[in-house]
């Protein structure tokens, strides 16, 4: 997909995604760029920064906002505004189809004359394991 779009995923972008991919949960840069320096990237943030800003202008991550945080995005590729589910316990992140949330807003935007230039999603409660971890 890159490279059809003529985007160029450098060994570092790649690794930063791949970062991303194996966690179930949102990283912030520090905790991307201390993966990064493991594997020897190099350890100032801007190689960090570099790569999350392009993963996310380029549709392959996704920040999340109130964390500020990054997380992999389940449908590259595709133009779409998810909604994040945010686990508060474990801080586990699911990405969730947004047609739902967008069209509900979209009504009540309509009804009071508002117009939405962008809209993010975010949803904070509890993830099925640790509703069940805190029975």
């Amino acid at each position: 997909m890159a490279k059809a779009d003529g985007l160029r995923l450098t060994p570092v972008r790649r690794r930063t995604l791949e970062i991303l991919l194996e966690e179930h949960r949102a990283l912030g840069a520090y905790d991307v760029l201390g993966r990064l320096a493991q594997d020897g990237y190099g350890s100032q943030p801007p190689v960090a920064y570099r790569a999350l800003e392009f993963l996310v202008e380029n549709g392959f991550a996704h920040r999340i906002r109130r964390l500020n945080a990054f997380t992999a995005c389940l449908h590259p590729g595709e133009t779409h505004s998810p909604a994040f589910f945010i686990c508060s316990d474990c801080g586990a992140v699911a990405e969730v189809p947004e047609q739902a949330a967008r069209t509900a807003l979209q009504n009540v935007a309509t009804d009071i004359g508002f117009q939405i230039e962008r809209m993010n999603v975010e949803v904070v409660g509890l993830c099925p394991s640790c509703q069940q971890a805190n029975q």
